[in-house]
């Protein structure tokens, strides 16, 4: 009763001043160990974190460095011992934890073997275990292993590291090699397709690597599969090369049409309809071929070698005007010079010319992205009026 009489007391009244006795500082800020700490500056030395705080961390640390009532014992090559806790290894991976399971020892101590790598990596690893710490420099140097590490012994949380470590600038042409086939064994798909693309991307300054060439005496199977991949993607990008180039030169004869039809209908600077006026200071037009085009207009109308094969300018002006037509929708109504004579000589075409102008519009149109002759619809319909 006496407890909330003072509870009591002390709340707050009205006409009284109240009295807030001085709060406790803050906590200091705790530093920032999160996932963001595997990507610090390749230059700092620091040791890297995952999640926990520094001071836990610091107690597993501990634990593994002093060894306080270690009950393992971790055999490695060249007779090297590193002490361990068979709890703490249990926990952490299931495949230790089956070893120790079957490992004999006298009393509660027990014993284990790693081989196959060197003895400071194996210690990188048991230390990742209790503490998921490790230092920048000792993952450069033994990033390899401990990737072998973690998959052989199922520590997931190693092997995120690795790879992402290889992924932003661990990986370099002289181990990309191994690491490649490394990542085929240990199940790292997405490491797989990073170190492939490096390998297509450095083809020759990688072939010459001492990884290479051991690769290609112990995998030379594998070694056929790249090659067979270099000379795919070789393809790949002649492939792309002249798509690009067939693009360009649809998309150039799509304009030529637009600013043909401009030329005719609304004329531009100094030629077009007869039943325009025209002003040669008049602002430019925005189409890209107008230019051109103008030229060959005029060159075409006082060639005397008109005819077609006389010339190859007049030629081409020909080519234009026949695909005019394939394009125009209403050719009764068009302004285009021959357009509807063009219409008809469609009619007496051969089966073989026929087929070829009808891949040109169709590709034409595709590049452009339309379903069909919009733009010249719309254009033919403008012109009438």
């Amino acid at each position: 009763m006496g407890k909330m009489e003072m509870i009591t007391n002390t709340s707050p009244r009205k006409g009284v001043n109240n009295v807030h006795p001085t709060p406790p500082p803050l906590p200091a800020k705790a530093p920032e160990y999160g996932r963001k700490g595997i990507f610090m500056s390749k230059r700092s030395a620091v040791t890297r974190y995952s999640s926990a705080s520094s001071t836990a961390r610091d107690l597993w640390d501990s634990l593994f460095d002093g060894g306080y009532r270690a009950d393992v014992t971790i055999k490695t090559d060249d007779g090297g011992i590193i002490y361990a806790h068979a709890n703490v290894l249990g926990m952490a991976s299931p495949v230790l934890r089956g070893m120790l399971k079957r490992a004999k020892g006298f009393g509660k101590k027990k014993s284990i073997s790693i081989h196959g790598v060197h003895q400071d990596a194996v210690r990188v690893f048991i230390r990742f275990l209790y503490s998921s710490r490790y230092k920048y420099e000792e993952m450069k140097e033994f990033v390899v292993p401990l990737l072998v590490l973690s998959h052989a012994y199922a520590v997931s949380s190693l092997k995120r590291v690795c790879e992402q470590q290889l992924e932003h600038g661990l990986l370099n042409l002289e181990n990309v090699v191994d690491i490649f086939q490394l990542s085929l064994l240990c199940n790292a798909p997405r490491l797989t397709l990073i170190s492939h693309r490096m390998i297509l991307s450095n083809f020759k300054a990688v072939s010459a690597t001492e990884g290479w060439k051991s690769m290609r005496n112990s995998h030379p199977g594998l070694e056929k599969e790249l090659l067979e991949s270099v000379i795919e993607e070789e393809n790949n990008q002649k492939e792309k090369i002249r798509k690009s180039k067939e693009r360009k030169i649809y998309l150039e004869l799509f304009e030529a049409m637009e600013a043909l039809v401009h030329i005719c209908r609304d004329g531009c600077r100094t030629i077009g309809p007869h039943d325009k006026d025209f002003n040669q200071n008049q602002t430019p037009c925005n189409y890209r071929a107008c230019k051109g085009l103008e030229l060959l207009v005029r060159h075409f109308a006082g060639c005397k070698l008109r005819v077609p094969g006389g010339c190859i300018h007049c030629k081409r002006m020909w080519q234009l005007l026949e695909l005019h037509s394939r394009l125009c929708a209403d050719s009764t109504s068009c302004r285009v010079p021959l357009c509807s004579n063009f219409k008809e000589k469609v009619k007496k075409q051969s089966k073989k010319d026929e087929i070829k102008w009808k891949i040109l519009v169709k590709k034409i149109l595709r590049t452009k992205r339309i379903g069909g002759s919009v733009s010249f619809i719309a254009s033919s319909t403008s012109m009438s009026s």
